[in-house]
């Protein structure tokens, strides 16, 4: 009987969410083979002929943080409440994610841009696109704040966007790295001020 043929014995998705974890405590490199049949419950045979290599389930894993990521942050970003309210929330929705989660922490796709953007094209590929729908999403409620009249700065969208995008991005390479909830704040605090002043 030809492989394809048969049914799944297990959810491809679920797998996929599984190893998301595994990937997002220990790294690309840190992960071994091993440790993502550990975890997911399959055998090594199962896992390649199902996703052909680490680095594609890696890829399956990136794309599926990126969708639900992206979807998550633009819902905050679409709340119909303020602009200042709505940046605010997105900050708080980080910290969250940053210092609230038990494990794992932080973001997916900057630590895995920091571990291998430099050598791998896929990651780069994929965090790009990430951070270029995240710019748009910003931008558009940038233009609205400048048009009601809630942002009062000089700067086009386009600048106000690349600011709060380098204080965010910035930000949470930090809260991982030191884990200071307090100096996490202080930086929402100054970004916030110099979007819509003190």
């Amino acid at each position: 009987m030809n492989k394809r043929g048969r049914p799944r014995e297990f959810d491809y998705s679920t797998i996929v969410d599984v190893a998301m974890k595994t990937f997002w405590i220990r790294g690309y490199e840190g992960c071994s083979t091993q440790d993502l049949c550990s975890d997911t419950g399959l055998g090594k045979g199962s896992l390649y002929n199902t996703f052909g290599s680490k680095h594609k389930l890696y890829k399956q894993v990136l794309e599926r943080y990126h969708e639900t990521g992206i979807r998550e942050q633009r819902k905050l970003l679409d709340t119909p409440i303020s602009v200042r309210e709505r940046l605010s929330n997105f900050f708080e929705w980080a910290l969250n994610e940053d210092f609230d989660n038990i494990d794992p922490k932080g973001c997916l796709l900057i630590k895995a841009s920091v571990e291998r953007a430099n050598n791998d094209l896929m990651v780069q590929e994929i965090f790009s696109r990430h951070v270029e729908a995240l710019k748009q999403a910003i931008e558009k409620v940038m233009e609205e704040g400048l048009r009601t009249g809630e942002i009062l700065k000089k700067q086009s969208a386009k600048e106000l966007a690349s600011l709060f995008l380098s204080s965010y991005y910035g930000f949470r390479v930090l809260n991982v790295s030191m884990q200071d909830r307090v100096l996490a704040e202080q930086v929402v605090k100054g970004t916030m001020e110099s979007i819509f002043g003190a």
